[in-house]
């Protein structure tokens, strides 16, 4: 894996029934966590689509174009709305097709007796991708141009993920803190804002309200790419917290 300065994805996530709420989404968590800790890759967008073609193709040439990387997951299964391996195909104006490796492995794996049409169709998708292979089921992911695609279960794209790794360029990690406070946000607004003025080339200050053991507190987050730089934000936010005799929770 090459090494990279800043490295970006995107996250498409393609599914009615996740729209619908039928089936709940446990990708987006995972897969923004693993990419930023394994490869330095940081999610700076995620989008939920239905299983329509034009749609699909839409977001597609546009998050391409916007991000270095793009990770869709759901559509790539054998049934009649899994639609998203020939969608790509259409975004980027490639043949659509049996790829022959795909093919190989999923008839190796069930055998040509019990190698329906249905199974047959994980096999189809643009015939140049790049295949990300799959432990669990057999039937692989692809990489097409910038963007990979992942089944939806969120066992089977777990065990497939590290397959990936080898198409991808390594960025730099995104380092955080926390700080957990019992206060409300317009207490340390002001003076958060000063600090993140004073480091906003170098760290990103978030601050999320919570409510635990009965109070209001706050999580003040710092992230960056520097562990310096987080360390010198992170002697002012302790400056502050003294200077306005608030309690670090530990949670």
């Amino acid at each position: 894996m090459k090494k990279k300065k800043k490295v970006n994805a995107a996250i498409l996530i393609i599914g009615n029934e996740i729209l619908s709420g039928r089936t709940q989404d446990k990708n987006i968590a995972f897969l923004s966590n693993w990419l930023n800790v394994n490869c330095g890759i940081s999610v700076l967008e995620v989008r939920i689509i239905p299983d329509v073609e034009k749609t699909i193709i839409k977001n597609i040439r546009l998050l391409s174009k916007q991000f270095d990387y793009v990770f869709t997951t759901g559509g790539i299964g054998p049934t009649h709305d899994d639609i998203t391996a020939a969608s790509i195909a259409k975004a980027f104006g490639l043949k659509y097709g049996y790829h022959r490796e795909a093919f190989k492995i999923l008839e190796s794996y069930y055998g040509k007796e019990k190698f329906n049409d249905g199974r047959k169709k994980m096999a189809k998708m643009p015939t140049t991708a790049k295949l990300i292979y799959n432990p669990s089921s057999a039937a692989p992911g692809f990489m097409t141009k910038n963007v990979l695609s992942f089944p939806g279960v969120p066992s089977i794209l777990n065990s497939m993920i590290e397959n990936c790794k080898r198409y991808l360029v390594r960025g730099l990690m995104v380092h955080s803190r926390t700080l957990n406070l019992f206060t409300v946000e317009s207490n340390i607004s002001k003076q958060l804002g000063m600090i993140q003025k004073k480091y906003k080339k170098f760290v990103d200050i978030g601050s999320y309200p919570f409510f635990r053991l009965g109070k209001i507190g706050v999580s003040v987050v710092s992230r960056s790419t520097s562990k310096k730089k987080l360390q010198e934000v992170n002697k002012e936010l302790l400056i502050l917290i003294k200077s306005k005799k608030l309690k670090i929770l530990k949670i």
